[in-house]
């Protein structure tokens, strides 16, 4: 028998054990066979369906669909953070299902000569093999850009410049500030100064919660590195824990730099004024 007729044949045999098939899969996959409901409701990815479709693909030696399937399984799997070692097992019990199958089929149907086994036994390992790199490749791809994107969202939004006029423009900061932040910081700043033209940024401290001591000497030289750019600083809502550290470490403002109690009173100064 030559090699189309048995992969005919044995694509046959697997449509018609279809049911069986499914039930040797979940007693091989012990740990997924719980989840599965969950996946297709997490990620709207029905295992079972794509099993079938895998071994498809294998058996024909179809590595051109093989490999769109594997990118976007792992791009599915990125998008929705599904455990890896769930897919591992179930392609791990894809494998050892349809080894059982091809045993099957060569005691009931049909014996496979050892020409044709050595040469099935290539093909279907080095496609479940391939199938794997490729997830495990586009999984990563698409994994590291989604959490590229997310820093850049959370850097944005941890520092939010609102300009209110052509010219000044409010930081105002909430939450923790630590030495990653303030690095964040730094070069937003500046990299908006530059690009807003911003003359006056006004700085509203009153929502931190907590202030680390490096971040002080950090934050003195960005309002250095705002002076040099021609931006003048207003300092709003000092809270007294930090003015007492300051004092500590015996660190001012420049005579250039101005302070207010409130946001309200700054805005007072250069808005209603």
């Amino acid at each position: 028998m030559d090699r189309l007729t048995l992969d005919l044949n044995l694509k046959h045999y697997l449509e018609e054990n279809k049911d069986n098939f499914e039930q040797y899969l979940l007693n091989q996959a012990v740990n997924v066979k719980d989840k599965i409901n969950d996946i297709l409701r997490v990620g709207d990815i029905d295992l079972i369906n794509n099993a079938h479709t895998l071994t498809h693909y294998i058996i024909d030696e179809n590595t051109k669909d093989l490999s769109a399937f594997a990118k976007q399984e792992g791009i599915a799997w990125a998008t929705f953070s599904l455990t890896l070692s769930f897919k591992l097992e179930w392609i791990q019990a894809i494998r050892r299902t349809l080894w059982i199958f091809i045993q099957k089929y060569n005691n009931d149907i049909q014996p496979i000569s050892i020409d044709s086994f050595f040469e099935l036994e290539k093909q279907i390992n080095n496609q479940i093999d391939y199938f794997l790199n490729e997830f495990f490749i586009n999984y990563s791809t698409y994994k590291d850009a989604l959490i590229s994107s997310q820093r850049k969202v959370v850097e944005a939004l941890s520092v939010p410049i609102i300009p209110i006029t052509p010219s000044i423009c409010i930081l105002p900061l909430i939450g923790s500030v630590d030495t990653f932040r303030t690095s964040i910081l730094e070069e937003k700043v500046l990299t908006e100064i530059g690009r807003l033209h911003i003359q006056t940024l006004i700085m509203d401290l009153s929502g931190i919660s907590e202030m680390e001591t490096e971040v002080i000497d950090h934050l003195l030289k960005i309002i250095y590195g705002t002076s040099m750019m021609g931006c003048g600083t207003v300092i709003t809502g000092l809270r007294p824990d930090v003015v007492r550290q300051m004092i500590q470490l015996g660190v001012k403002f420049d005579d250039d730099t101005k302070t207010f109690a409130t946001l309200q009173q700054a805005l007072n100064e250069y808005l209603v004024k």
